[in-house]
């Protein structure tokens, strides 16, 4: 992973800051989203798949897949719909956070916290 990992891009974006990523999304688990998608089988591909990742984020065109919608019981009763993102984006989103977060920190109160 050398410099020239982001020559002629317009977004500078480092490949070893996508594989870092997936490393992170891998490590929280999670299921397959709306492509079917698993662990098991990104990994099939996996500097394929992360190369395209890294390429549409650094050229400007990537844009996220839907999500999938599953219903989850709440304990007090009735449901709620959490949004399933597909793996390339869930590690699309946290090479945006990895990147953003020490920057962001930094103006946030100690007491600050949000979701």
């Amino acid at each position: 992973m050398t410099s020239n990992s982001t020559i002629n891009k317009p977004f500078s974006i480092e490949k070893r800051r996508v594989y870092e990523a997936y490393k992170a999304v891998k490590s929280n688990r999670g299921a397959a989203g709306v492509d079917g998608q698993t662990f098991e089988m990104f990994e099939k591909d996996l500097a394929g798949n992360l190369y395209k990742i890294w390429n549409r984020m650094s050229s400007g065109t990537y844009f996220p897949p839907p999500v999938l919608a599953v219903s989850i019981p709440k304990k007090t009763g009735g449901e709620r719909t959490l949004g399933v993102p597909t793996i390339s984006d869930r590690i699309a989103q946290m090479v945006v956070k990895q990147m953003i977060e020490p920057e962001l920190e930094s103006i946030f109160l100690p007491d600050s916290y949000g979701y």
